[in-house]
């Protein structure tokens, strides 16, 4: 009888939210929450209402699992923006369908504005001495910025006769919830998903390909390439760069550009093999974007559903490049100041921001002058050195607990390099340089690689196919941190 007991409560508690274990797509227990999952939807996705309901009760499982009660604020968000849609596209008058939008934009983002920045306001009024308030030290539910900026698309599209709103709720829950793409994004647009809701599913083997090719490239990215760099070296620089020469330190920032390029687009690409595997399309996230040789190509290449919600939803409605050149320059620093923000309550992320905002202000200028936007080689190889510099010169703030640490990075870069410590930095992190090194090489591969391996998997048989799958698990395993390395937009 004990030993049954015993078994009880240690399936309940591997069934119910644990705050140190959050269901991630890199924990143990998700893949046998997906196997369950994919097990039954074999069996339910050719009938359509059976199939939304059991993706959607899923989906509220897994969104439990990853932050506990917190899964009531997506119901919430769901009820309130599904109504306030439909009342925007009924309204027959500008001024009322004005007032309905104000009221969406006003409740999602204030609901975000209170668990993710009321602490950093309140920061700020105690230290310019205006009030002596004690912090909420609120926990900020897990994907809020992402289903908000979904709800926010999604009312103002509505708003603006782009899109009709779905008459179901379920629907609109649906898409809202959709697991795969829930914690961490992509930011999903409804005017691309809610028409695949209730359409016929066929899944090929071209979808197959493509999802397994996105799922376990994904993982080796997040596993073995982005745990493996920061938990080895990236975090001991990080953690207290003062203790560390200027080669170190620019190897940390160097380690760091890929820690986070795999960390996020790895598991984007999951979300993106799950949803495909399922058969749902979600638009690629991330291109390669070290590849860029400009500022305003790497927005095009990174994180592309933010950057695209950032220019449909807040550059154009400041006004866009319509209000001359200034202005558009202006607009374009106050979107990545906001974008920054987004990130997170902390002056580093709005500097992080500026940066970029100015950036992207110059590259524009400097493409309408002719003669310094030439179509050479030479010159897409300069500038992809320099567009990937630049970058790391802002990741350092994005990544460093202070503008302190930031400050101390770039100190010990330019005034204590100290070239000769490269020897005992080998021998003490040789495997961790060689990891980098790989990482950056198949960054570098051309797209037609990935082209060729989908084409190669989809003439796999299934066993084959299973096999791979299996052997692949095997490896991470193998490789995997002893601790669960939390993903690093987890916190945004």
């Amino acid at each position: 009888m004990f030993e049954l007991h015993f078994d009880i409560d240690k399936l309940i508690s591997q069934l119910t939210y644990n705050a140190k274990d959050p269901l991630l797509f890199n924990s143990g227990f998700f893949l046998f929450f997906f196997c369950i999952f994919l097990l039954g939807y074999q069996f339910l996705y050719k009938r359509k209402l059976t199939r939304v309901v059991y993706f959607t009760l899923f989906s509220l499982y897994f969104f439990y699992k990853a932050c506990g009660f917190y899964f009531g604020f997506i119901l919430l968000s769901a009820v309130v923006d599904f109504n306030l849609s439909n009342w925007i596209y009924t309204a027959k008058t500008k001024g009322r369908k004005n007032a309905i939008l104000i009221f969406s934009i006003a409740i999602n983002l204030g609901l975000l504005f209170y668990f993710k920045y009321t602490d950093f306001f309140i920061e700020i009024i105690n230290d310019l001495k205006l009030g002596n308030i004690k912090p909420l030290n609120l926990i900020l539910p897990i994907g809020i910025s992402f289903y908000t900026f979904e709800n926010l698309s999604y009312t103002i599209d509505v708003y603006r006769g782009k899109f009709k709103p779905v008459s179901s709720f379920l629907d609109y829950c649906f898409f809202l919830s959709f697991f795969p793409k829930l914690v961490m994004g992509p930011i999903v647009r409804a005017s691309d998903f809610i028409p695949q809701i209730r359409k016929d599913i066929h899944i090929t083997k071209e979808d197959i390909a493509k999802g397994l090719y996105l799922i376990l490239g994904g993982l080796f990215k997040k596993v073995v390439i982005s745990d493996y760099i920061y938990v080895n070296y990236v975090q001991y620089i990080f953690d207290d760069p003062a203790r560390h020469s200027g080669i170190e330190c620019l190897l940390g920032v160097y380690g760091y550009a890929m820690v986070i390029y795999c960390d996020f687009s790895g598991y984007s690409d999951m979300a993106i093999g799950m949803a495909r595997w399922m058969g749902f399309t979600i638009n690629e996230n991330f291109d390669s974007p070290y590849q860029s040789s400009s500022i305003t190509e790497f927005w095009r290449r990174w994180h592309m559903s933010l950057s695209s919600w950032l220019k449909d939803y807040l550059y154009i409605s400041l006004g866009g490049n319509r209000v001359g050149k200034f202005r558009q320059y202006l607009n374009l620093m106050i979107t990545m100041i906001l974008g920054g923000l987004w990130h997170g309550a902390h002056f580093n992320f709005i500097v992080w921001g500026l940066m970029h905002g100015l950036a992207l202000a110059f590259d524009k200028m400097r493409m309408s002058i002719k003669f310094l936007n030439p179509k050479s080689t030479i010159f897409k190889v300069v500038g992809v050195i320099i567009t990937f510099h630049f970058v790391c010169f802002c990741w350092i703030f994005f990544k460093a607990s202070s503008f302190q640490d930031a400050q101390t990075i770039l100190v010990q870069i330019f005034t204590n390099f100290n070239g000769s410590a490269w020897k005992p930095m080998l021998n003490a992190y040789g495997i961790v340089f060689v990891v980098m090194l790989f990482g950056y090489i198949i960054h570098f591969f051309p797209k037609s690689y990935e082209s060729l391996s989908v084409n190669v998997l989809s003439k796999v048989t299934l066993v084959g196919r299973i096999a791979i799958m299996l052997i692949f698990i095997w490896i991470i395993i193998q490789v995997k941190q002893a601790d669960q390395v939390m993903p690093i937009y987890l916190q945004f």
